[in-house]
């Protein structure tokens, strides 16, 4: 096909070619400059807002992700509040009860105090009549021994009757 075409014409069309296309190139380069000057301020605040809100999405990205691990913290506190307050009731009915075997454990103490203080009073009360009893006897025994021995004698005394009084008295007194 080439062939059969002038060789001129097949240069003039490439070179045409070439002129078209460093003329568009040109046009091309001059045309981009006045376009830049007369750009809209629109178009750029779109794309500053288009800027500002993919900023705001990746913020919003961290920020939901920051929620989310507060959210378990939270969780994890409130448990672990609630495992503290259980502990806590625990041990204050265990106060309680404690408090109330104390007051139970200080009647207790308190009455068997009396009861001892009783029992030591009755004891020294025995204790005395023992010795009283003992006083007693060991004269009723010291008199027998001397009436035994015949030291004592009330037959010959010229008072029979009141010392027969004396020694009913002192073996009424025994006998107490």
């Amino acid at each position: 096909m080439f062939v059969e075409l002038p060789q001129n014409l097949i240069l003039m069309t490439v070179g045409a070619f070439l002129l078209g296309w460093i003329v568009s190139s040109i046009n091309a380069r001059m045309g981009s400059t006045t376009r830049a000057k007369k750009r809209d301020p629109r178009d750029d605040r779109i794309r500053s807002l288009e800027a500002e809100l993919r900023i705001a999405q990746t913020e919003l990205g961290q920020v939901k992700e920051s929620a989310e691990q507060l959210e378990k913290e939270l969780e994890s506190a409130n448990e672990d509040i609630k495992k503290r307050d259980k502990v806590i009731s625990h041990q204050q009915g265990r106060v309680e009860e404690l408090k109330k075997d104390l007051r139970d454990s200080v009647l207790k103490t308190r009455e068997l105090r009396a009861e001892l203080s009783e029992r030591a009073e009755e004891s020294v009360r025995s204790e005395a009549k023992l010795r009283e009893v003992e006083t007693e006897l060991s004269v009723a025994q010291a008199s027998t021994d001397m009436i035994a021995t015949g030291v004592l004698d009330y037959s010959l005394a010229p008072d029979a009757e009141d010392d027969d009084d004396l020694q009913a008295t002192g073996a009424t007194k025994a006998a107490t």
